[in-house]
């Protein structure tokens, strides 16, 4: 049966550059090879972004619109 199977793929993890939100009230960030600008602003409050690094699963964007 299905049910009872675990994925055992491993979750790759890498240090990612990430834009952070600098209002002290949202907490949205996005991934550097996701924004849409080269300084974004935040897509939640419009606040100012600031760089900076995260832990994440390993993805890529193959998307040609990204900057």
């Amino acid at each position: 049966m299905a049910f009872g199977r675990r994925n055992d793929e491993e979750v790759v993890k890498e240090e990612t550059k990430v834009w952070e939100c600098t209002s002290e009230t949202c907490n949205c960030w996005i991934r550097d090879n996701f924004k849409s600008s080269e300084v974004p602003k935040c897509p939640i409050c419009k606040s100012e972004m600031r760089q900076s690094t995260k832990e994440l699963q390993a993805i890529v964007n193959h998307s040609k619109n990204f900057m």
